[in-house]
């Protein structure tokens, strides 16, 4: 399994950022703890991590505009191939300018059920609203404060004379549950496939006349009740592979694009001697845009000329 890369953002213990880490160390994560980065150099968590020798960064943010800031923690995290962004209790908003680059890509956990409680104070709030639950929340970062899709939560009951400090480490107990759960599914989201599948169906159907079927057991395309184009494939035959299978214009090109990137093309069984040519969607870094060039390339070979007429090469 090909582990996503997570940075970490903190300013203070990091007790969430420890709960990603150790979650990390299980054999079935899906991701791993990268860089943890703060804007406070005292950070305790920095202590922690470096014990468990996860790289880290920090610098004092005061002194320097938001986007400067933010431009150098970016940049920490583009040297250490970070994939996504987790804030850790990091007491810094983040500029436009940041979120843009990392868009879609950054989860943080807050301590109330979203969209409640939004900001600050999120305990003492529900206390003096007389909430019989409070919990938190994991949920992709906008521009918007606290304002991006919730991933999940988790409810945690108020319990007669509790005060925002008890409340706040029962919460605690239940974020550290919460987080690396929700992390966890959220790097999944594009690997599995159904996610692959649904992403070729909407590059596939795309294409003028295309039309989904099903043929030898797999997800097909064709065009206009005539010719397949594009076939998906997810284990089949047990070979443990996710692609697509796409015409080529014969078995030179099928050959040629084989011996070019063995690790994306491959030939498949039943279809490899007329052309077809397997492109793999299972490896760490599939291009999207050159998968929608296959398929397109592969429904050009057999879709009839008034359709060609539509579509502009």
């Amino acid at each position: 399994m090909n582990r996503a890369r997570v940075g970490v953002l903190i300013s203070g213990r990091g007790s969430n950022m420890a709960a990603l880490l150790y979650a990390s160390r299980l054999p079935d994560c899906p991701y791993d703890i990268v860089l943890v980065a703060s804007n406070d150099p005292e950070a305790a968590g920095l202590t922690l991590a470096t014990a468990e020798g996860v790289p880290t960064f920090a610098h004092a943010h005061k002194g320097m505009k938001r986007v400067e800031f933010d431009a150098l923690i970016d940049e920490q995290l583009r040297a250490a191939d970070v994939e996504f962004v987790a804030l850790a209790g990091y007491m810094r908003l983040l500029s436009p300018e940041f979120i843009d680059k990392w868009a879609g890509r950054i989860v943080n956990i807050h301590p109330s059920l979203l969209p409640r409680y939004k900001g600050l104070d999120t305990h003492a709030r529900a206390l003096d609203a007389g909430d019989r639950a409070v919990g938190c929340s994991v949920h992709v970062v906008t521009a918007e404060l606290d304002d991006g899709p919730v991933l999940r939560q988790i409810e945690v009951a108020v319990l007669p004379g509790d005060t925002a400090e008890t409340l706040a480490a029962r919460v605690l107990i239940a974020e550290h549950q919460l987080y690396p759960r929700a992390l966890a599914d959220y790097v999944m989201r594009d690997s599995t496939p159904e996610a692959k599948l649904a992403r070729v169906r909407e590059i596939a159907l795309a294409l003028p006349g295309a039309e989904e079927t099903t043929s030898h057991g797999m997800p097909c395309f064709r065009v206009q009740g005539g010719k397949m184009f594009c076939y998906f494939t997810h284990d089949h035959h047990g070979d443990g592979i996710i692609a697509i299978i796409v015409k080529t214009s014969g078995p030179d090109e099928q050959a040629q694009l084989i011996d070019q990137d063995p690790d994306v093309y491959y030939r498949p069984a039943y279809f490899g001697p007329s052309g077809w040519v397997g492109v793999r969607l299972d490896t760490p870094d599939t291009d999207w845009d050159h998968v929608a060039n296959r398929i397109e390339l592969s429904w050009k070979l057999v879709a009839p000329r008034k359709l060609l007429g539509i579509r502009d090469f």
